[in-house]
């Protein structure tokens, strides 16, 4: 997934910034873009990101609202204007029940209405709140679950509906870890001080939700107490982030009657299914046995009282930004500014629209796309995708470790990957999700109910590999090894202020053809991905020499990464981040290749000063453009497989031979790596 640890960086679009107008002979010619981020105070040498980028960071603080301030959160205020009239137009419409402008201004109308949520307070919880207040042992404790669950506030697992990882043309019901409110598992334990700050905070912080129920403050801070030690031991028994990258010891398929009784005997996951509508659903697939195994025995010794306290807390804490003003207050003040350093909330008709984008930003895309991404832009970036499947198929026959037979299917499983660009072809249904004027969170209730009954309606069903699972406004990117398809939104296209007349190849082929569309297609072939052929199965195509050759190769870029450390105290973990730091690495080559095919290479001029190589190594970095706040990179170290923006830049150029004659890299600067522990993989 292309994404950096705030928001991603997008690329140019002409059609997204309004038409051009002509140039008249007053209009002052624009600073070209690349070199004015540039920080001549900096050696490329030492730091090529700083080099790249420093201008702008330096006259770009990070504003208070926010945990990190980059060149995608100039797209997404850019975009939330557009969104923004969007919404304001449905909610003066009075459109037909049911319409998609309904749906849109019920939402909005709702949303920014905080009175109302004043107000109401937690009353549009009750239902649920009451079925929490009805525990009285373990068994009506799973059953409650299985209800949060379908709510939207995760507890004691995850799980879903979802392509049998070994037969994708089967949707399937998996089952797995879940459950925790800290951003992941080793935030629990690890020992930095940062992070042994947060944790301590923790159960504070709960308490001061549950007061929200009535509890007073004694009673609370027993229970946030409580509910962190029973959630520390959901962590104990959960995977790491880089255990669960591997597909194959996560792919445990059990008979409900059968292994899975036996692994969980008091749990009752046949009432489970049968209340989700999956009666007929015998077998599934079980991520880590011994998480579910955990679960099984912890709540038969955890007090009904705590499991009740861990359930408000956790629905509190999901609904919270559509409750009233105390309650998000205390919600933002943890996860917000604790954990990720943002001073203050950012205005609430931005909250709203990002809520939005979850709930029914598939709804608000259609809209979206017919003002602002025509079919022309479609196709520009379609045929980009086309370039750098070509380079990829080049290089791929050129491979010197790789033996012709594995060469044969990964060629065809190239060939093969699909390509989702801007929109899809074909838009879902929601007619039947009804969003009202009731309250905000009684509509982001109903439409946490209406995609999880959505996903589970797919099971036993033939897969629709048409569907998205990102919304056209959305400014990230992704792989699908189970379609073996790449995604591209139309939001991934989006550079604000730079219409793509002026951007020259160089810049585009930096900006989009590596970091977003070659990033993607690697991932099919990156540590995790290459385990899926080429219709998406969890099946092995290679070779046992070529396999082991690929993880030779690909350790020394985990160890590489390994070595960094962005806070003391804290490394990039290189193994979860592997995938990532393959998949940047690849779309640095893939990009280059294509790039040298352009006739600007070719004729190899100057712009600003610049070389088209010099262009196309600051055009990829333009798009890891972003700087973060500690309490965000802390938080981020510990749950995020992708490395911080500075190591996504520096840490795979280190490898690339054509950056070092770019810059005039040399021995014993910080970005020089001795060609002998220079990753080559594709």
């Amino acid at each position: 997934m292309r994404i950096h640890p705030g928001l991603p960086a997008l690329l140019l679009l002409a059609a997204c910034s309004g038409p051009e107008s002509p140039k008249t002979a007053t209009t002052p010619p624009l600073p070209d873009l690349l070199a004015s981020h540039v920080d001549s105070s900096v050696n490329p040498g030492d730091n090529f990101f700083l080099f790249a980028n420093g201008a702008w960071l330096k006259a770009n603080p990070i504003p208070a609202s926010e945990s990190s301030w980059g060149i995608g959160n100039l797209v997404v205020e850019e975009l939330r204007t557009k969104i923004r009239t969007i919404n304001e137009e449905a909610a003066k419409a009075h459109a037909p029940a049911g319409s998609d402008q309904q749906k849109i201004g019920d939402y909005w109308g709702t949303g920014m209405d905080s009175a109302k949520a004043d107000r109401l307070g937690t009353a549009p919880l009750n239902e649920l709140l009451q079925r929490i207040d009805g525990i009285t042992n373990a068994q009506q404790a799973f059953a409650v679950a299985g209800e949060l669950n379908r709510a939207g506030a995760g507890v004691l697992y995850g799980g879903g509906v979802e392509q049998d990882p070994k037969n994708s043309t089967v949707m399937a019901v998996s089952l797995g870890q879940g459950g925790l409110g800290l951003p992941d598992r080793d935030y629990y334990f690890n020992t930095e001080a940062g992070v042994a700050r947060n944790r301590a905070a923790y159960p504070g912080h709960i308490a001061r939700m549950l007061m929200f129920l009535g509890q007073d403050s004694a009673t609370a801070a027993k229970a946030g107490a409580a509910v962190f030690a029973f959630e520390t031991e959901l962590a104990r028994n959960s995977r790491t982030l880089d255990q669960l990258r591997d597909p194959w010891a996560n792919y445990n398929k059990m008979a409900v009657a059968g292994k899975l009784k036996a692994t969980t005997p008091r749990l009752d996951w046949r009432a489970q299914l049968d209340s989700y509508g999956l009666a007929q659903c015998d077998t599934v697939i079980v991520g880590q046995p011994e998480f579910l195994a955990a679960v099984d025995a912890l709540l038969q010794r955890t007090p009904a009282t705590t499991v009740q306290n861990y359930y408000r807390y956790h629905l509190l804490s999901a609904f919270a930004h559509a409750l009233s003003g105390p309650i998000d207050k205390e919600s933002f003040s943890f996860y917000g500014t604790r954990l990720h350093g943002q001073q203050q909330q950012r205005p609430r008709w931005k909250r709203v629209l990002d809520s939005e984008g979850g709930d029914i930003g598939m709804v608000v895309g259609k809209v979206f796309v017919k003002d602002y991404f025509p079919e022309r832009s479609k196709q520009r970036y379609t045929k980009l995708v086309e370039a750098v499947r070509s380079a990829y198929r080049n290089r791929i026959n050129q491979l010197d470790w790789m033996s012709a037979a594995t060469k044969e299917k990964a060629l065809a499983k190239l060939n093969a990957i699909t390509a989702k660009v801007g929109y899809p072809d074909k838009w879902k249904d929601y007619s039947t999700l009804r969003v009202d004027t009731a309250s905000y969170a009684a509509n982001v209730l109903a439409a946490n109910r209406w995609h999880f009954d959505d996903q589970v309606a797919k099971w036993g069903k033939p897969v629709d590999r048409t569907e998205w699972d990102m919304t056209p406004q959305t400014y990230n990117a992704y792989y699908n090894p189970s379609n073996n398809e790449i995604v591209l939104p139309a939001g991934i296209f989006l550079l604000p202020g730079l219409p793509d007349s002026l951007a020259d190849d160089a810049l585009v082929y930096g900006y989009a053809a590596a970091s977003t569309i070659g990033h993607e297609i690697t991932h099919g072939f990156d540590d995790e991905g290459r385990q899926y052929d080429a219709s998406g199965n969890l099946v092995s195509w290679w070779t046992a020499e070529d396999s082991t050759r690929f993880t030779q190769r690909a350790e020394v870029m985990a160890k590489q990464f390994d070595a960094y450390e962005p806070i003391p105290g804290i490394h990039i973990n290189g193994h979860a981040t592997l995938g990532e730091n393959i998949a940047d690495f690849g779309g640095i080559e893939l990009g280059l290749d294509a790039f040298k095919k352009t006739e600007q290479y070719r004729e190899g001029g100057k712009i600003a000063g610049y070389t088209p190589l010099q262009r196309y190594f600051l055009g990829y970095a333009l798009g890891w453009l972003h700087q973060q706040k500690e309490e965000s990179l802390r938080s981020r170290l510990l749950s995020d497989v992708h490395s911080p923006a500075q190591w996504r830049v520096n840490g795979p150029f280190a490898n690339v031979p054509e950056f070092y004659g770019a810059f005039h890299i040399r021995e014993g600067q910080p970005m020089w790596r001795a060609d002998s522990v220079r990753v080559k993989i594709w």
